[in-house]
Formats: structure tokens, C-alpha cells, sequence
């Protein structure tokens, strides 16, 4: 049996997080050798360099050391999720829970499901990331996430996702724009317009599959991964743009004001999910907060 201890791995992955033991040593508030030789029993007793040491540079972990990281975070969930169901399984809910978001979710939703949330469970501390698709799959593996919301589309078979509700996407415009006066647009009136392409996968391909189901191939005038400069442009009458995602204000950064249409005939619905990995097993925490997102989810404007 390899002898290790909960508290070497603590140290590991703090340690990768931080990128040195100095900076290590100061949020654990343990003095810097104690970490040092902790680290190095931990690579002897393993057998595996777990980091590349950098003089004056910090610590990078190794390929093989971010395998073993990512198991470690997991063991050290799991055991504080054992830790409190010692306590009581019916008990006060408590504990960390890491939860990614994607980049254009987390501003409209993120800071209200966490609001909501510790407002019922005080004593959860919740850690907020925010990615692309792809840094949210990674951190699911990688152990930095527990849960992430994101589109489900085209994800890989190792992620669960959990619909928690389904979007119309929808046609913005300039106020100015010719067609505003329309409730519905079809997308073959567009065709001579430029396109303002939210530019971000999975969002790329699914506004992109809409145009190409209704036989529009689009001009595409600007692509951007940022969701208010997509906005931005469009304010300014220079293109139309698709998206799912709408804030609860129809004004650019700038003040122009926007124009949401719905889109005539048949659209594929943007799915949202709160995903985990299949291959680890669920805290209560986890378990509550999936529930508790499908639950507020039903009470958002489809």
C-alpha cells in the first residue's frame, strides 16, 4: 500500500495551483520547507516527479504530475464530502464546490444561482470559473471543476450533462435596421447582410448549423468571441447577429439601442447543462446544487 498522506496532497495541489511553494506556503500558512520536503516524500513515495522545478521560477507540474493531480483533487473532495456525511447525512449542508461557467452564461446567470443558492446553504462556499467549452471539459477532468454550465453540444461520451432548459435563439438587429419592424424574421431575408458571428465553440457552430438548415450561407462582416462587442456592432448597423443568450437590457455598451426578433419557421433550441464527469462520484453538494439549477431554470424566460 503506498503511504501517503491527505495533507501531502494538499500540499501538491496547492502548490500546482499557486505555481511555487513560497505562494503555497503563504495561503496554507505552513512554512515553505515543510511543503518542500512533504513534496519530495510524496515523489519518492510514488515514484513519479510530480513537478519541474524552475530555479527562482516556481514549480510546473509534469504530464504524468497533472494526471496525479487531477486524481488527487478528486480524493481530496471526496474524502471532505466523507468527512461531513460522518457528521450527519441529513445535516446541514456544507462544504467547497467549484463550478465553471461558460464565458457568455456566467454573466447573465452565474451571480444569481449563487446568490440564490447560499441564501438556502449559507455554508457552502461556492468557487466560480468561466471558459470556453473546451477549459470547461478540461477542468471537469482535471478536477478544478466539480459541475460546469455550458451548451450542450456535441459533448464528449465522458460528460453527464443534466438539461436544465432549452432556448430559442433569436435575430438582433439595430434599431434602425430595416426588417425591425418585424416580429419574426426569417433568415433568407438576411442573406445580403452581414453576419456578426459570436465566434466561440461551441456557439460558432451552432449559429452557423441554423443558417445552413434554412440554405443561408452567410457574409460574415466581423466575428468576435466577445459577446457585448457582437452586441456592440450590431447596434451600430453593421451586420445582424444570432445568439441565445440575451441580457436583461436591449442596449449596447455604447447606449444604441437593439432590436430581438424572433426567427420564422423551424430553429434548433440552444441547450443549457450543468455537466459533470461520468467517472466521479458526486458530492451531496454537487448533487444539490445540479438539482437546485433545474429548479431556477424552470422560471427563466424560454
Amino acid at each position: 500500500m503506498l503511504k501517503f498522506t491527505l495533507r501531502q496532497l494538499e500540499y501538491a495541489v496547492q502548490t500546482a495551483d499557486s505555481g511555487s511553494v513560497a505562494a503555497a506556503a503563504e495561503i496554507l500558512r505552513v512554512a515553505q520547507p515543510s511543503i518542500s520536503a512533504a513534496l519530495k516524500k510524496l515523489e519518492d513515495t510514488i515514484g513519479m516527479q510530480i513537478f519541474i522545478r524552475h530555479h527562482a521560477q516556481g514549480l510546473t507540474p509534469t504530464s504524468r504530475g497533472n494526471t496525479f493531480l487531477a486524481d488527487a483533487r478528486r480524493l481530496l473532495t471526496q474524502s471532505e464530502e466523507l468527512a461531513r456525511q460522518s457528521d450527519s447525512e441529513i445535516g446541514p449542508l456544507k462544504g467547497r464546490l467549484q463550478v465553471g461557467s461558460f464565458v457568455t452564461l456566467a454573466p447573465t446567470y452565474a451571480p444569481i444561482l449563487i446568490s440564490k443558492f447560499n441564501a438556502l446553504y449559507p455554508n457552502v462556499e461556492i468557487i466560480l470559473g468561466e471558459g470556453v467549452q473546451s477549459e470547461l471539459l478540461s477542468g471537469l477532468r482535471n478536477g478544478q471543476h466539480d459541475l460546469a454550465l455550458l451548451y450542450d453540444v456535441d459533448l464528449p461520451a465522458d460528460v453527464e450533462a443534466l438539461e436544465v432548459v432549452s432556448l430559442k435563439p433569436y435575430v438582433l438587429l439595430s434599431a434602425s435596421h430595416k426588417l425591425a419592424r418585424f416580429k419574426k424574421i426569417s433568415l433568407f431575408n438576411l442573406v445580403n447582410d452581414k453576419l456578426i458571428l459570436l465566434d466561440i465553440q461551441p456557439s460558432r457552430t451552432y449559429f452557423l448549423r441554423l443558417l445552413e438548415a434554412q440554405g443561408v450561407k452567410p457574409i460574415i462582416g466581423f466575428s468576435s468571441a466577445s459577446l457585448e462587442l457582437v452586441r456592440g456592432m450590431v447596434a451600430q448597423g453593421l451586420g445582424y447577429s444570432l445568439l441565445i443568450t440575451r441580457p436583461a437590457g436591449d442596449l449596447s455598451y455604447d447606449g444604441e439601442k437593439l432590436s430581438v426578433h424572433e426567427i420564422a419557421g423551424q430553429a434548433e433550441r440552444g441547450v443549457i447543462a450543468i455537466a459533470h464527469l461520468k467517472t466521479v462520484r458526486q458530492t451531496r453538494v454537487a448533487q444539490v446544487f445540479e438539482k437546485f439549477c433545474i429548479d431556477y431554470f424552470k422560471t427563466v424566460r424560454k
